[in-house]
């Protein structure tokens, strides 16, 4: 029997997001507060785990493949965050790798990737139709008498039939249905996590404040400029950093480590995960001063962008 098809797909795992948890009201279950980074200054309930970080029918196609990859990883995230929290993440080699597994999975999972994906196939296309014209002509002509009946002539007719043929082949419709994005995001997340089996793990605390995660959350960063520089490609990078909890944060690096950062980079990281967010960042209820830093830097974002 074929299996369901998922559409509720986090995107930023629960057992994620419970770290930024408080117990609401009785009855209420664990809650945490989202922040809407397009419209800031929009008032925002508390809410539970399960209706943020996810998004409708991700993977459209044999999601369930999909998910149960994501699990093999996730599976393995609380006790690994127990043992962040007893502070002795490397005490297990197995703890080390499901954490930096999490890291590859918020990178890869993403709607960061999708849209790199999309663009990606989108200008693909439009260099094929450009080689069919340029190099085939004659063929196109040929195949839309055929097809059609119609003797096209000049680079726009030839053009549009091109566009035609290209959505008919096997490629374009597997893009269309979606199994193209889910052996793409799969073959991705198998690349990257062998990638980032060469880096340590680094486990950073703030001497003060507290982080928030993105639902973008597993974030490519640059340190040699201000602000970070972010959304590089991952060879390009000098970390893929993801933060678990208000008061962790891993990140890839050079050693393996356990060690505090200033409040000046964990605002600095903070203002990564609001810059990167496709819609939301989420926090510890009880984060009145992190809320006001996190709206007053999404407002200046979208000012600085719209004065551009």
């Amino acid at each position: 029997m074929k299996a369901a098809q998922i559409r509720r797909q986090h995107l930023v795992s629960q057992v994620l997001l419970k770290q930024f948890t408080t117990a609401g009201p009785e009855g209420s279950g664990l809650q945490l507060r989202p922040i809407d980074v397009r419209n800031p200054e929009r008032r925002t309930k508390l809410a539970s785990t399960r209706t943020c970080g996810w998004a409708d029918t991700f993977v459209a196609f044999d999601s369930a493949s999909a998910e149960k990859l994501w699990d093999s990883v996730e599976s393995r995230a609380h006790a690994a965050f127990e043992a962040v929290r007893a502070g002795t993440p490397f005490a297990d080699p197995g703890h080390v790798e499901a954490l930096r597994d999490l890291v590859v999975l918020h990178y890869v999972r993403s709607y960061r990737y999708r849209d790199v994906y999309t663009n990606a196939f989108e200008t693909v296309s439009v260099k094929l139709r450009g080689q069919l014209i340029r190099q085939y002509p004659e063929q196109l002509r040929r195949e839309a008498l055929r097809q059609t009946r119609l003797h096209l002539d000049g680079s726009g007719p030839l053009g549009a039939f091109a566009e035609r043929l290209i959505k008919q082949s096997e490629v374009a419709q597997e893009f269309e249905n979606g199994k193209l994005f889910r052996t793409s995001i799969e073959g991705m997340f198998h690349k990257v996590r062998t990638e980032a089996a060469k880096w340590r793990l680094e486990v950073l605390t703030p001497e003060s404040g507290q982080f928030l995660v993105g639902d973008n959350p597993g974030v490519s960063v640059r340190t040699d400029t201000k602000p970070f520089a972010y959304n590089m490609a991952f060879n390009d990078a000098h970390s893929i950093v993801l933060p678990i909890s208000p008061r962790h944060l891993l990140a890839l690096g050079r050693e393996n480590l356990v060690g505090t950062i200033p409040r000046a980079t964990v605002n600095d990281l903070n203002i990564v995960q609001i810059r990167a967010a496709d819609r939301y960042v989420y926090m510890h209820p009880r984060s009145t001063r992190l809320e006001t830093f996190a709206r007053d830097t999404a407002k200046r974002w979208h000012t600085d962008r719209a004065d551009r």
